[in-house]
């Protein structure tokens, strides 16, 4: 299974959040971006929709979410 690139990086001091797509991601622009945003939240966006809306989660439930992740609890989302 493939890995997101990771890593922080910020336009410096009020910079934008750089934001990570996964290495999975074709050209076809169906897949979200996930940014550390300031504050400590993360954030999670759409794509092609990049200056539209922003999910923020704060870390504990980051966290929980890519637990169940891992645990295959959403595996049977998204299936035809």
């Amino acid at each position: 299974m493939g890995r997101p690139t990771l890593g922080y990086r910020s336009g410096g001091p009020g910079g934008d959040p750089y934001w990570v797509k996964s290495s999975l991601s074709f050209s076809n622009s169906n897949c979200v971006e996930v940014a550390n945003l300031p504050g400590g939240q993360v954030g999670v966006r759409h794509s092609k929709h990049t200056e539209g809306q922003v999910l923020r989660f704060t870390p504990d439930e980051w966290q929980a979410f890519l637990g169940g992740v891992r645990n295959g609890e959403f595996d049977s989302f998204g299936q035809l």
